[in-house]
């Protein structure tokens, strides 16, 4: 059974933590339909999406993919690099404990789920704003005994590794050169966004199809010559809040 963990966004979100933008008025109303959208299109594709409470206090608890890494094998509890967002760990791990065995990130590491790109048993991990050496190093103890590499990635251009590449399938990667370090994913092909669309790369997979925000018909299709169905939702208002598609949800086999 494939599975999508998600939280809707809540009049918090306005309050929202920024690295790399502006911040601009966010329209509420819209962003959490936007949010249905995006759960009804997971649904679409075959997930059973999982809805967590909304959390009023907590501006950024829509980004559930910060607060875990979810392997075939285990849950990794991540330990967020925004003091902020600590207290959206707890929900997210209850929830979690009924399908994974579960192994957590503990002081001094910080990790955000979203600097994490699997591409089989390769855990490429960004060097970031919000990660650091310590987390990284834990979360190779973490999962080593499960045969998982670890792969730092160092991230300059924007807030997580997978604001810059993310994992189309079968090796193949989506990526802006610009943000990150591409020596540094090794073992993977490489196809770049178009230049005029930088912010562009974020996609994850739900079964065999491609999810993308709209708003980039380019990235989409070039995505879409590889052979591969896109899917695409728009996510105007929520991108205000450096949301990318991936971030909103937790997505694996139960």
């Amino acid at each position: 059974m494939l599975l999508a963990i998600t939280r809707p966004p809540t009049d918090a979100l306005a309050h929202c933590a920024l690295t790399h933008l502006e911040r601009e008025p966010i329209d509420i109303a819209r962003a959490i339909g936007q949010h249905k959208q995006y759960e009804a299109l997971l649904a679409r594709l075959g997930a059973e999406v999982v809805s967590l409470m909304p959390e009023p206090e907590l501006p950024d608890a829509v980004f559930v993919e910060d607060v875990a890494v979810v392997l075939d094998e285990v849950a990794v509890i991540t330990r967020p690099g925004a003091a902020s967002r600590l207290p959206e760990v707890a929900s997210v791990e209850r929830r979690l404990a009924a399908y994974r065995p579960l192994l957590r990130i503990d002081a001094p590491g910080t990790l955000d789920g979203g600097d994490v790109m699997r591409v089989g048993r390769a855990l490429f991990v960004g060097r970031s704003s919000r990660t650091n050496e310590a987390g990284i190093a834990l979360l190779t103890d973490a999962v080593g005994p499960f045969g998982y590499s670890v792969l730092p990635v160092a991230v300059t251009g924007c807030l997580h590794l997978k604001s810059a590449c993310s994992h189309l399938g079968d090796g193949l990667v989506l990526v802006n050169r610009e943000w990150i370090d591409p020596d540094a994913l090794q073992d993977v092909a490489l196809l770049d966004v178009p230049p005029e669309r930088p912010g562009s790369a974020n996609s994850f997979l739900v079964g065999e199809t491609v999810v993308m925000a709209a708003g980039s018909p380019e990235t989409a299709a070039l995505v879409r010559a590889t052979g591969r169905a896109v899917e695409t939702v728009d996510l105007s208002e929520l991108r205000k809040a450096e949301a990318g598609g991936s971030c909103m949800s937790l997505v694996f086999e139960a």
